[in-house]
């Protein structure tokens, strides 16, 4: 399998940042790991050996991102104002700097934002805001309003609202979303989402996958046993539906 080490400074980050990419053809695979993840998690966790047979048969290209919330999401030091705006540069960087190097080695048509946990959040927030740039979302455990407090999960904004915060939330925005040109594109994305039927955001889950039914949005909602929120569930989802 060839496998890519990447690292460069980013000017809108202010800081290196690396990237893994495994794979030499195929559908790219924008991937983003889980609240204490770095860029080799998805290799880590053996989701990489999970996927190796389409990734060997040039059927996916992923590209594993790092990641930067313990600067921005999760830095209880800073203001929450703070944190959401570190959070949208974190953003800046993964459309202006990693969609273009992904360009620039592949150029197939479908581009799929994919993540666990927290990744997941990550995946469904860039695809929903900029559906015109992805055919597709795999998202397992994730929640979609980082504002909810469930179980031993907090509000990640400590009350702080703001526009930047409603629209990084996507289960606030897409609510009020009502241009006919984005319900488009999002009607045209696959779109799975995956949650065990002991996980905190069960309910989130659904009530999130009954709004997109609301938009008119087709998708997919598999509800797993168990928690199913860790690398072995991860691992037997992801050749299912990545």
């Amino acid at each position: 399998m060839k496998r890519e080490y990447h690292r460069w400074y980013s000017d809108r980050l202010g800081r290196d940042m690396e990237l893994l990419v495994f794979g030499h053809a195929g559908a790219k695979v924008l991937v983003f790991p889980t609240r204490d993840g770095r860029f080799h998690e998805y290799e880590d966790l053996r989701l990489i050996d999970a996927l190796g047979h389409k990734i060997d048969a040039g059927h996916l290209q992923l590209y594993c991102v790092d990641s930067i919330v313990w600067e921005s999401l999760y830095c209880d030091w800073c203001h929450p104002a703070d944190r959401i705006r570190r959070h949208c540069a974190f953003e800046d960087y993964v459309l202006n700097e990693v969609l273009p190097l992904m360009a620039s080695k592949n150029p197939h048509p479908c581009t799929i934002a994919h993540g666990c946990s927290l990744g997941a959040y990550h995946a469904v927030n860039i695809a929903l805001r900029h559906p015109h740039l992805f055919k597709k979302i795999a998202a397992f455990s994730g929640r979609y309003d980082l504002t909810l407090e469930v179980d031993c999960f907090r509000d990640l904004f400590s009350g702080h609202r703001d526009d930047l915060v409603y629209f990084h939330s996507p289960a606030q925005f897409l609510a009020n979303l009502d241009c006919p040109t984005r319900l488009a594109a999002l009607r045209g994305m696959d779109i799975i989402l995956v949650v065990g039927n002991e996980d905190p955001f069960l309910d989130h889950n659904h009530r999130f996958s009954q709004l997109l039914w609301a938009k008119g949005i087709w998708h997919a909602l598999h509800v797993w046993d168990g928690r199913a929120h860790r690398g072995y569930d991860w691992r037997r989802m992801a050749p299912l539906y990545v």
